[in-house]
């Protein structure tokens, strides 16, 4: 079974940091670009970052730009989000998705992407 696995959400205080992983289960990530998406109560989903699969090329939504890094360890097939100086409008379940061709900037809709995880939930609230 094919599928991927996020982790490390949790309850937060703002300014705080919290890192996000994503592991695949089924198969290996080094061949895929990964995204990392977010879904607040009553919004759209949007894509938070990117990743290629030799780390090459990063891509991050303004909001997040020099506060969340992205990386990976393909060695430990493991993507991670490394999420600081968190806000209350940062709450929200992030997902990750992998997909084997990466469409420039059309990342951010899901577009091409092929697998997906069921979420982890960060909520930052003092």
């Amino acid at each position: 079974q094919l599928q991927l696995v996020e982790s490390g959400g949790g309850l937060v205080q703002p300014g705080w940091s919290l890192r996000l992983s994503c592991a695949s289960s089924g198969f290996t990530l080094d061949s895929y670009a990964i995204g990392w998406f977010c879904q607040s109560l009553g919004k759209v989903r949007e894509g938070v970052s990117c990743i290629d699969t030799r780390s090459v090329l990063t891509y991050y939504t303004d909001s997040v730009r020099g506060r969340f890094t992205i990386s990976r360890d393909n060695a430990k097939n493991t993507v991670y989000l490394q999420m600081n100086s968190l806000k209350s409008e940062d709450t929200a379940v992030y997902y990750c998705a992998a997909t084997n061709r990466l469409y420039g900037s059309r990342w951010a809709s899901g577009y091409g992407m092929d697998y997906w995880g069921k979420g982890t939930l960060v909520s930052v609230s003092s």
